[in-house]
């Protein structure tokens, strides 16, 4: 059983008069603890198909199940629960709080959650994502104060704090130069491997592709391509143990 399942799923907007599909009738499974690449050029639907994974936006068709669960079937206050404590999000434009501290940035998703912990072990947990991402001289500094890769971090361990399964990553090193970009990589690589945390990146960044376990492309909102380190992949996730 794979930790995110889609089902010929598809993706219908409707513009006017005019349907316009977006996705049409993917199917793919992705396993505990990938480091994945959707990749493609612009309009392949790949951030569509961020989207409906990150609960942000839903099928027109099909299903998406994370952790077994069909999510077109849950209610409104099902899909934030799961948002907030399963996934979390980097995006390319770091969307940090600018009045915040790095600290208090970081702290932000652990305020909006109904998990309840020590503030000691949430000081902890904190200090630890702040050395882990190589901020810890910077962890009083405000969002205008660091540099495109330090806010990057920032979104990393932020995504990170609510201890998700899964993260997702829209175009995570679009705004980056391209040695920043690559050291971003090597960090969130780092910690898919340390924490067996599942990375999900919709990119046409070459960098990110190369590195990636798992490698799905798109093409006109079709899969083109589905490999698992070089290893052609079926649609169905595995069965048994």
């Amino acid at each position: 059983m794979g930790i995110i399942e889609l089902q010929d799923v598809q993706k219908v907007y409707q513009l006017g008069k005019v349907e316009v599909p977006a996705v049409k009738g993917v199917s793919f499974c992705i396993e505990k603890g990938d480091f994945i690449s959707i990749a493609g050029p612009s309009g392949s639907g790949k951030t569509t198909i961020l989207n409906m994974i990150g609960l942000i936006d839903q099928a027109t068709s099909g299903e998406v199940l994370i952790d077994g669960r069909p999510t077109s079937k849950l209610k409104d206050a099902e899909l934030t629960r799961m948002r907030h404590e399963t996934l979390g999000f980097i995006f390319q434009s770091f969307n940090l709080i600018p009045v915040l501290n790095v600290w208090e940035n970081i702290e932000f998703p652990l305020l909006l959650g109904k998990t309840r912990v020590s503030k000691a072990e949430k000081a902890g947990w904190i200090d630890h994502l702040i050395e882990e991402v190589g901020l810890t001289e910077w962890r009083k500094h405000k969002p205008n104060e660091l540099s495109g890769g330090q806010r990057q971090r920032v979104a990393i361990a932020r995504a990170l704090v609510t201890k998700p399964q899964i993260v997702l990553a829209d175009e995570p090193t679009a705004n980056l130069d391209s040695a920043t970009g690559e050291q971003i990589i090597e960090l969130m690589k780092r910690i898919n491997r340390e924490l067996e945390t599942t990375f999900i990146f919709s990119t046409h960044d070459a960098k990110i592709v190369d590195i990636a376990d798992h490698i799905i492309r798109l093409r006109d909102g079709l899969i083109t391509e589905n490999v698992r380190r070089g290893t052609p992949v079926g649609a169905a996730c595995p069965t048994g143990n």
